[in-house]
């Protein structure tokens, strides 16, 4: 069985349907209200888990009514939770997500006791790098401690991810590419690492070559209805993706960079793992809300089969 560590984020996800997103200073009317466990490091343990995957959260809630609602629905997705802290001092992370009809998203983030993770997180994933295959990473929580987590990861020899969601140039300017052996940005996470405007495989090209450049082993560019694009070592590829009618986009690139994660630690060869990923974000796009629609190894198998050949 893979075993996959995962230090990031975990949010209560507050969900509005509406037909479209409002104006400035424009009020519409939602169609509905959804709250689901949520924030990316919480949502990719969750898929891990349902993947196949033993797999361990590090993080932190508040000590609110949120916290400990969060913290039993991932013990019911068997993500083993002894690692999540309970901060007396912030609140739970939260999302707030305007999803129009088309699957479309915005959202907001309010980061809480995410913002707390610190030297006590850092100092339990190097205690637990020894009993993993991958550790996963995300820009939820504080750069530093990320930066901290891959280095140990390196020292380690343990296949490090960076998910490079909320990203920012201060991402680049902490060395973060040259710190974990994959990095997977979407579009507008790539742009905002490498001021590359990603439009078409040419510039995803363009992006993926300035973070190789930056020291990244791997890069594996979310392309989202286009694939993805995986730039390596003297080795490129372009991964379609798969057509559906998507429901809600929310947290589909979490199930990507989970599902790739477990596909490594498989053993899987890269362009393998990307075909897996795209099939379980495929998935995630058919569900609504974030964990909920995190897919298991038995569905992302059965699609790929319908779909084979």
């Amino acid at each position: 069985m893979p075993r996959v560590l995962v230090v990031g984020s975990i949010n209560m996800d507050l969900i509005v349907r509406c037909v479209r997103i409002p104006r400035e200073g424009e009020t519409i009317h939602g169609e509905d209200l959804v709250t689901a466990g949520g924030g990316k490091g919480a949502n990719q343990a969750v898929a891990a888990s349902r993947l196949g995957a033993e797999t361990t959260l590090i993080g932190r809630v508040g000590e609110d009514e949120f916290g400990p609602r969060l913290c039993a629905a991932l013990q019911e997705d068997g993500v083993d939770t002894r690692f999540i802290a309970a901060d007396p001092e912030a609140r739970t992370g939260a999302a707030l997500i305007l999803l129009e009809a088309s699957g479309a998203n915005r959202i907001v983030i309010m980061s809480g006791a995410n913002a707390q993770v610190g030297q006590e997180e850092v100092a339990t994933a190097r205690s637990l790098l020894g009993k993993c295959d991958v550790v996963l990473m995300q820009l939820e929580t504080p750069i530093a401690v990320v930066a901290a987590v891959a280095e140990a990861a390196r020292d380690a020899g343990v296949t490090s991810i960076l998910d490079a969601g909320a990203a920012t140039r201060a991402a680049m300017s902490a060395g973060l590419p040259g710190l974990v052996d994959v990095i997977s940005p979407n579009e507008s996470e790539a742009a905002a690492l490498t001021g590359v405007e990603v439009k078409d495989l040419a510039s995803a090209r363009q992006a993926a070559a300035v973070l190789r450049a930056a020291g990244a082993r791997d890069v594996v560019l979310k392309l989202g209805e286009a694939g993805a694009y995986w730039l390596g070592d003297g080795a490129e590829e372009h991964c379609p993706s798969f057509p559906i009618k998507p429901i809600d986009t929310t947290a589909a690139g979490d199930a990507f960079t989970a599902c790739l994660a477990v596909g490594l630690a498989d053993g899987l060869a890269m362009t393998a793992a990307i075909r897996r990923a795209n099939a379980a974000g495929a998935l995630a796009c058919l569900k609504l809300g974030a964990q909920p629609s995190m897919p298991t190894r038995a569905e992302v198998e059965a699609f790929l089969s319908e779909r084979a050949g």
